[in-house]
């Protein structure tokens, strides 16, 4: 126990720089459960400890590499978990946040981007419709003053199109999902799980 202790202090020495060259560093990195599937997205810093601690592999690497003393360590960009975790599946819930991301911060009527947006009701609320994935989407103010409290056929309107809830419900948060599938380097690993 003792030799276990001592050659862990003496691990940390050499890593102590190689961890305050890593703090300077804002890359992330993705990490796989066991079976592939997509659970977090982490700082270098933890991926390498994962690594170090023998509880990841390295599954893919980038050109920069941490040098110590002793050690040059490739920065990984994905890794995956030695073992399995159990994880209760997650509820996607509806917000603001999430429906804006899902519909590309774009009007869903006119495909306008850089101007104010709101939500609307495609489906207004007083006629049925629920505040839910299959009846919200990103509204331009204007589109939503024309459309007024009716649905788009009664306003001579159309969706460019269908809201739907997403096929996927990431372990990851849904913004930061589809913003990770954006990273080539991710792509395969999250591609299979989400709408990209």
């Amino acid at each position: 126990m003792a030799a276990q202790v001592a050659s862990l202090k003496r691990v940390d020495e050499v890593f102590d720089r190689m961890w305050r060259a890593m703090d300077n560093h804002q890359d992330e990195v993705l990490v796989l459960n066991n079976n592939y599937q997509p659970l977090n997205i982490t700082n270098v810093r933890r991926a390498v400890s994962l690594l170090f601690l023998g509880k990841a592999e390295t599954i893919q690497t980038n050109s920069k590499t941490f040098h110590s003393e002793r050690v040059a360590l490739p920065m990984p960009t994905v890794v995956r978990l030695n073992h399995y975790v159990r994880r209760p599946m997650p509820q996607l819930h509806v917000t603001r946040k999430s429906i804006f991301t899902r519909d590309a911060h774009s009007c869903q009527y006119c495909g306008a981007t850089k101007v104010a947006l709101t939500l609307d009701h495609v489906i207004p609320k007083d006629k049925g419709g629920h505040t839910d994935w299959d009846n919200l989407v990103c509204c331009c103010t204007k589109c939503n003053n024309l459309k007024g409290n009716r649905s788009p056929h009664e306003a001579g309107m159309s969706l460019l199109r269908r809201p739907r809830r997403p096929k996927f419900i990431p372990y990851i948060s849904y913004t930061k999902f589809l913003a990770a599938l954006k990273n080539p380097r991710w792509k395969q690993y999250l591609s299979p799980y989400g709408d990209g």
